[in-house]
């Protein structure tokens, strides 16, 4: 199964939740992505992701001036982001046991 379809079907919630537990502009939220394991994430699809998420209303934005080089967008979650984030963790959720319990009567461990 191609890693990258998952990803970009979850890349909604996934910067949800990076950006829940710390705002972040849109490098170090790839990186948080990568670190975390999502190592398939491509930077264009992030920050496309940031964008449509900001644009939606779901989350903030602020400019951080940068002494190394240019200055730096920065998001943060708001009230409906957070709104979304459950919303889709609950689905999400749904989903995973959904397909465990699949795996586990096809005899397959997941």
């Amino acid at each position: 199964m191609d890693g990258t379809q998952l990803v970009k079907g979850v890349l909604d919630l996934a910067v949800l939740a990076v950006v829940a537990s710390e705002d972040g502009y849109g490098y170090d939220v790839v990186r948080r992505l990568r670190d975390a394991g999502l190592d398939e994430v491509g930077d264009a699809s992030v920050y496309g992701t940031l964008r449509r998420l900001y644009a939606a209303g779901a989350l903030t934005s602020y400019v951080v001036p940068s002494e190394e080089g240019p200055h730096r967008k920065y998001y943060g979650i708001n009230a409906e982001g957070r709104h979304m984030l459950e919303t889709q963790a609950k689905t999400w959720g749904g989903f995973t046991a959904t397909m465990d319990g699949l795996l586990a009567g096809a005899g397959v461990a997941s």
